[in-house]
């Protein structure tokens, strides 16, 4: 008999009358046991790093056929619908990310959250909502967070605690571990579609309406430069991919990022990401490098991702120097303080200049400001469209052009509210009509609700 016949026959278990398990769930005792001692076999007798780099049927077959073969070895016999949950979550342990796969193929769940081994927490359709799936202890959370980020030729120790990376698929992923967390090891990942968003995607999701998505569509084509701007989650990101998709396709661009999210599919786009600096504190290349280095490249549009320090000086000169049409997104709540953060960061710079000077510098560069927000119900919206001069009389201004105006909350928690112009005429119409675009004016009244 066997080593697993007998733990089978002491436990007493009669597996044909087990019921189905998802990969993620408890499974009983016994198969538990199977799980670790095929997984130390896999490891000890075959090459992962050749099993993960294939195709997922190939894999999924490889490790089945052997599977069959040590389950024959040891005479091991159990019912078909174990055996896939086994399969599975042998699959999931040694060359996937353990509990967590089965949520990163989840298409309804955007970000998930890792609170240590026994809370994680995952967001559906902008909300936060916990997850039955646990971890066996902190040992088993390391070794996922180990297989998630070796790949990419990153390191996680008491020495470096924290990291920033990104999945194949352009996930997003942070790890942070004790002594710097205090609630054990902490992992997010904040996933992408396949599929980037569009305009339409946008227009369908209500996150605009359809006057603001063309009034977008031609201030990009007009070259006009333009900073989206938006707190964490707002989905900055997503509408960047979106607005970059008017630019026309004769033109270069080239985009820079801090960890590579866009995806622009179109002809004549080149990316550039920045490194972190290694172990030994060296080999850093910095956003501001590349903003630097984009500009030898013969650009038509640079975007950068997102400007949170001294490159947003390099990025405004490149905008009031010939590179018109370019894109990029900051961290703010509103677009007075788009402005204040991308000044205080004009001085993070070394620019020892008068606040009134970097003011209208930025000005200088920048056309309009679109503003993003995640609204409590948790549905991401526009809230303005803004654009930013400077007056004569007044100096700097912003102003709305497009607004969102809420109302008040419905029965079950939603945000109701509706998008409106704010009647104001943009002083950029007659750069539209240079280059060929003709908006109807009636887009920028006051709409019905408004008035009311």
């Amino acid at each position: 008999m066997s080593l697993f016949q007998k733990k089978r026959s002491e436990s007493a278990v009669k597996i044909t009358e087990l019921k189905p398990t998802a990969a993620s769930q408890v499974m009983s005792p016994f198969l538990e046991e199977l799980l670790e001692h095929y997984k130390t076999r896999l490891l000890s007798e075959t090459n992962l790093e050749q099993l993960i780099a294939a195709e997922e049927t190939e894999r999924r077959m490889s490790i089945e056929r052997l599977i069959n073969q040590f389950m024959l070895e040891e005479k091991v016999v159990i019912s078909k619908t174990d055996k896939e949950t086994l399969l599975t979550r042998l699959i999931d342990e040694s060359v996937g990310f353990g509990p967590i796969e089965q949520l990163l193929k989840d298409p309804s769940i955007t970000e998930i959250l890792v609170n240590g081994s026994k809370e994680i927490f995952v967001e559906r359709h902008g909300r936060l909502e916990p997850s039955p799936i646990k971890f066996k202890d902190e040992e088993h959370v390391r070794h996922i967070v180990d297989r998630v980020i070796a790949p990419l030729g990153r390191r996680i120790d008491e020495s470096s605690p924290m990291v920033d990376a990104r999945l194949p698929d352009g996930s997003r992923v942070n790890a942070v571990i004790p002594p710097i967390s205090l609630n054990g090891t902490l992992l997010s990942i904040r996933k992408f579609r396949k599929e980037p968003f569009e305009m339409e995607d946008l227009l369908a999701l209500g996150s605009l309406n359809p006057e603001m998505a063309e009034f977008i569509k031609g201030i990009v084509e007009a070259k006009l430069n333009v900073l989206i701007s938006g707190g964490t989650g707002s989905g900055k990101t997503t509408l960047l991919n979106a607005v970059a998709k008017s630019i026309p396709p004769s033109e270069r661009v080239i985009t820079i990022e801090d960890s590579a999210e866009l995806r622009l599919n179109r002809g004549s786009v080149v990316g550039m990401e920045a490194r972190p600096p290694n172990v030994e504190g060296r080999g850093e290349v910095s956003i501001r490098q590349l903003v630097k280095n984009a500009l030898r490249m013969r650009p038509d549009r640079i975007i950068v991702g997102e400007v949170r320090g001294a490159e947003a000086f390099d990025m405004l000169q490149a905008m009031n120097t010939g590179h018109e049409g370019s894109l990029t997104t900051v961290h703010s709540n509103s677009p007075v303080d788009a402005v204040n953060r991308v000044e205080g960061m004009v001085v993070m710079a070394g620019m020892d200049l008068p606040t009134e000077i970097i003011r209208e510098y930025i000005v200088g560069a920048l056309d309009f400001i679109v503003q993003a927000d995640r609204l409590g119900d948790g549905k991401r919206k526009i809230v303005n469209i803004s654009e930013i001069y400077v007056d004569d009389e007044k100096g700097v201004q912003i102003r709305d052009v497009f607004v969102f105006k809420r109302t008040g909350t419905g029965p079950n928690g939603e945000v109701v509210g509706y998008f409106t112009a704010t009647g104001y005429i943009p002083k950029c119409m007659q750069r539209l009509k240079m280059f060929g675009i003709e908006l109807d004016e009636m887009i920028f009244r006051l709409s019905e609700e408004a008035v009311r």
